[in-house]
C-alpha cells in the first residue's frame, strides 16, 4: 500500500489538486461558521427561523387540539428520513465504485482526458463520500432530536396554566432548534458533496464546483426570497 501511495500520488496529485482541496475545505467550514453565527445586522435564514421554532411552542402550548403540530413533526422526520435513506444510496454506488474505477477511466478516455491512475480516482471519490457518510450522520441524529422533541411535547401539560407548561415546551423548542441545525448541516453537505464532484472533472472542475456551490448556498442563506419575507413579518412584529 505504502509503495502504491509513493508511486502514484507524486506523479498525479499536483499543486492545483491539492489547491483545489484545501480551497473547498476551508470554504466549507467558512460558510458553515457565517451560516451559524453571523453578523447580528445579517441573519442568516437558519438564525432567522430559530425565533419561529420558538414562537412554535409559545403556540402550542395554548392550542387545544394538538394534531396540527404532531403533523408538522412528522413532516419533519420524514424528511430527515428521506435524505438518510438518500445518502445509505449514495455511499453505496460510491464504494461500489472505489471497487471499480473502470468506468470512470472510460468516460475519461471518451473526453479524451489524460490518463489518471485508479488510486487517484479513489481518492476523488474518497472526497465526495466523506461529505455523503457526514450529512448521513447528521441526518440520522437530526431524525432522532426530532423524536425527542415528539416526546418533549408529549410531556407539556394540556393546562396551559400550568407551572411547568412553558418551561418544557421551550426546552422541546431548543431540542427543535438543536435537530433542524443538524438538518442544516446534512444539506450543507449533500451540497458540497455534488461541488467535490466536479474533481472528477480535474482540479479546475472542483474549484467550480466549489464556487458554484458556495454561491448557491449563501444566496439562499443571505439573499432569497424567502429571507426577504421572513426579515418584512419580523419588522412587522417589532
Amino acid at each position: 500500500m505504502r509503495s502504491a501511495l509513493a508511486l502514484h500520488l507524486p506523479m498525479s496529485l499536483t499543486a492545483a489538486d491539492l489547491v483545489a482541496v484545501a480551497l473547498l475545505m476551508i470554504v466549507y467550514f467558512l460558510t458553515a461558521h457565517l451560516i451559524e453565527r453571523p453578523p447580528a445586522r445579517l441573519p442568516s435564514v437558519s438564525v432567522l427561523m430559530k425565533r419561529y421554532r420558538r414562537d412554535w411552542m409559545v403556540q402550542f402550548v395554548h392550542r387545544d387540539a394538538r394534531i396540527f403540530d404532531s403533523n408538522i413533526l412528522a413532516t419533519l422526520r420524514e424528511a430527515t428520513s428521506f435524505y438518510a435513506s438518500a445518502c445509505m444510496i449514495a455511499i453505496g454506488g460510491g464504494m461500489a465504485l472505489i471497487g471499480n474505477t473502470a468506468p470512470l477511466a472510460g468516460i475519461a478516455r471518451d473526453l479524451d482526458a489524460q490518463e489518471i491512475p485508479a488510486l487517484m480516482w479513489r481518492l476523488r471519490i474518497l472526497l465526495v463520500l466523506g461529505f455523503v457518510v457526514n450529512a448521513f450522520l447528521k441526518f440520522v441524529w437530526s431524525h432522532r432530536l426530532f423524536g425527542y422533541c415528539a416526546i418533549m411535547m408529549a410531556a407539556v401539560p394540556n393546562d396551559a396554566d400550568a407551572p411547568q407548561a412553558l418551561r418544557r415546551a421551550m426546552a422541546a423548542a431548543e431540542v427543535n432548534i438543536h435537530a433542524a441545525r443538524n438538518f442544516n448541516i446534512g444539506l450543507r453537505a449533500v451540497y458540497f458533496a455534488l461541488g467535490a464532484m466536479g474533481w472528477l472533472l480535474g482540479p479546475w472542475g472542483l474549484m467550480a464546483g466549489t464556487v458554484i456551490v458556495t454561491a448557491l448556498t449563501l444566496r439562499r442563506e443571505f439573499a432569497s426570497g424567502s429571507r426577504r419575507a421572513i426579515l418584512a413579518d419580523l419588522g412587522e412584529r417589532r
